[in-house]
Parts: C-alpha cells; sequence; structure tokens
C-alpha cells in the first residue's frame, strides 16, 4: 500500500516520505496511531498545504523531548527485590518496573519507552538502561536493584 509518512517514524522514513509498506502495518498501526495516510492525490495535496504546520510540530516534539532528556540524564532508580545468596533475583526486574520508579519520581514515562536491549535485570546491581523519548531522542538512566529487607 502506498502511504504518506506524517511524522518521522523509526526505521522506515521522515515526514513526507512516500513509501510503499504491507498493506497490514499500513492499516492496523501506522494509519490508525495517525503516522500516515493513505497516499492519495487528495491527501498529498492536504499534506502540501499542512507541511509548514507539521514540520514546526514535528520539531516541537522534539525540542520537547530534548529538554525532558536533559532531566532525566542520570536518573538513578533504586528498585528493591528478593534475591537469593549468590545475588540472583527470585523473578526479574521488567521495562514496566522500571517505568513505575520513574513515575514515582516524578517521571512520566511509558513503559515501552524503555529499552532493555539484555532483557529484563535478573542479578543485584546497577545498569544503564536506555529510554527512547523521540525517534531521535534517548535518554539514559541508572537502575539500581537492591535486596528487599525483610519486614519484621
Amino acid at each position: 500500500m502506498q502511504i504518506i509518512l506524517m511524522e518521522k517514524v523509526a526505521h522506515l522514513g521522515n515526514l513526507g516520505d512516500l513509501l510503499k509498506v504491507k498493506d497490514g502495518y499500513a492499516r492496523n498501526y501506522l494509519i490508525p496511531k495517525g503516522k500516515a495516510k493513505r497516499a492519495t492525490p487528495a491527501a498529498l495535496q492536504e499534506f502540501e498545504a499542512r507541511r509548514a504546520d507539521l514540520e514546526r510540530a514535528a520539531a516541537d516534539r522534539l525540542t520537547a523531548a530534548q529538554e525532558y532528556a536533559e532531566k532525566l540524564g542520570g536518573v538513578v532508580v533504586t528498585i528493591a527485590r528478593k534475591a537469593g545468596v549468590d545475588g540472583r533475583l527470585f523473578g526479574s526486574v521488567t521495562n514496566q518496573d522500571i517505568a513505575e520508579g520513574l513515575r514515582a519520581q516524578g517521571f512520566e514515562v511509558e513503559k515501552a519507552a524503555v529499552r532493555m536491549p539484555g532483557g529484563p535485570l535478573k542479578t543485584i546491581g546497577e545498569a544503564q538502561v536506555d529510554v527512547s523519548l523521540h525517534s531521535d531522542v534517548v535518554a539514559t538512566i541508572t537502575v539500581s536493584v537492591v535486596v528487599e529487607q525483610p519486614k519484621l
């Protein structure tokens, strides 16, 4: 299906690119999320008329993401979990746990934005985790996993 991108999409293209993608990807993800429109002559004319507004909005989102990344950079999230004597966790620390820890500190981050290429954390210690705030902006935070103290 021929589409025109209404915003930058990672690993696909930039605002205004005319692309051919699989029908399901366009119908089920790109078009419902507002990331693309079907490339019809009417849609192309509408896009060209709104191009300056769309580019301005994209630049504003990028600036806002960069400012948020500056606030978020260097944040340490401490998560307490039960662990064995060898330092391995009973369970794991996932991107959901990290997003909740950030929310507790006042940072609104979706769990899908927390990137853990090595998978969930399964040991006690510190790890560097990336938070993708925009397709061009990534902030690095430190996640400190500590042993949960037993309740008396």
